[in-house]
């Protein structure tokens, strides 16, 4: 057991993510936007949410999905990472999964991506993203009131370049 008493993962891989995955991607990101943010307004259906998942969010970014393979042969999505050129459009792990350096191994494949330079938008009050981008090195380049999303709540900006 982890010392913080949840049991220890199995082995995590990165691969490209499919159109089949569609649906698995979909209700993970619904369930870490609950947990991770239950204040935020829900603007889609699920079923809206899919059709974006599948003909937006899949074909016109890159997506990389993170399983965990059991010692059994299972595996399971607990996180998946879209990039659109520089812009990390989504980042997102199952409630149970984080704080395990799942998202670092997303991150790294982004930057691997596209190492240039990175941005993204994070609300505001997502401490824990916040705190997780700035660790890793991502500057708050400016801030916005919400009239920038669908949601109404303010963001902020960051950006993170290879050079610092």
């Amino acid at each position: 057991m982890a010392s913080d008493n949840r049991p220890q993962l199995g082995t995590v891989r990165l691969r490209d993510a499919r159109a089949d995955d569609a649906g698995p991607l979909t209700r993970l990101l619904l369930a870490s936007r609950a947990a991770a943010m239950p204040y935020l307004p829900r603007v889609h259906s699920d079923e809206a949410t899919l059709g974006w998942m599948t003909h937006v969010v899949l074909p016109d970014t890159d997506v990389w999905v993170a399983e965990l393979h059991e010692e059994g042969g299972g595996a399971e999505i607990v996180g998946f990472v879209s990039v659109d050129g520089e812009e990390l459009e989504q980042l997102y792990l199952s409630p149970g999964a984080q704080r395990r350096g799942i998202g670092t191994l997303l991150l790294a494949k982004a930057r691997e991506h596209s190492p240039g330079g990175l941005a993204l938008y994070a609300f505001q009050r997502n401490a824990g993203a916040r705190a997780f981008y700035e660790r890793h090195g991502f500057t708050a380049v400016g801030f916005n009131d919400g009239s920038r999303n669908e949601e109404g709540e303010p963001d902020v900006r960051y950006r993170w370049t290879a050079s610092g």
